[in-house]
């Protein structure tokens, strides 16, 4: 049974009558009970379901990060879910039911940070190498700006994240990934935090490399 709080006015939890009452961050909010339907199984419903159960997949190793890298564009929704919508109407490629992710399209940041000039990536000594420019000075980037950095291994549904990396002036950084992930493709991105963690910068996808065997 639903409890009305303030009044018909105010905000309410629980189910009243056809309508369920509910409060996310201070945020009262109503949704009407979902109609029953004949076939719950539509085509349309089983292309979205494709999308959202991809996406979910993809996702669910980066949420420390998104909760980093998108606190600045979630709008009355929680990063995760802000990162959830963008990444379903921008990264899904293909047609029911072979749908595929484009790696290249996916952001693990957004914001009005200035991101990374001429990024690359490459394996060699063991390590994963990222390069940039140092932009700093230019716009928004300071050479205090800390490197948000993502090695995600989707046949795994692993990553290695560093989220207060190296400063932007520096340039460069080497990454270790793990003995099990040989002969795996792994897709790397870097963005950028400021020092205070006020300002976000849109992550850069620096390309897929397929790990040696050690």
């Amino acid at each position: 049974m639903g409890r009305i709080k303030k009044g018909i006015l105010g905000g309410f939890s629980g189910k009243v009558g056809t309508v369920v009452g509910a409060n996310w961050k201070s945020i009262s909010y109503m949704r009407s009970l979902p109609q029953k339907v004949r076939n719950p199984r539509t085509e349309a419903q089983r292309k979205q379901r494709g999308k959202f159960a991809l996406v979910m997949a993809l996702l669910k190793p980066l949420i420390a990060v998104l909760r980093i890298g998108w606190k600045n564009v979630a709008k009355n929704q929680s990063p995760t879910n802000s990162a959830m919508a963008y990444t379903l109407a921008n990264a899904v490629i293909g047609t029911f039911p072979d749908f595929k992710i484009d790696y290249t399209k996916v952001l693990i940041s957004r914001g009005g940070l200035l991101p990374a000039f001429n990024g690359a990536v490459d394996f060699s000594a063991g390590k994963l190498n990222l390069t940039w420019d140092n932009n700093s000075g230019i716009s928004t980037a300071k050479a205090t700006d800390k490197a948000l950095i993502v090695v995600l291994n989707s046949e795994k549904s692993e990553t290695v994240s560093l989220m207060e990396g190296v400063n932007r002036a520096k340039g460069s950084h080497a990454v270790t990934v793990p003995n099990g992930w040989a002969f795996n493709k792994v897709n790397v991105y870097l963005g950028f935090v400021s020092d205070d963690g006020k300002e976000v910068a849109n992550s850069v996808h620096l390309g897929e490399v397929t790990i040696p065997n050690a």
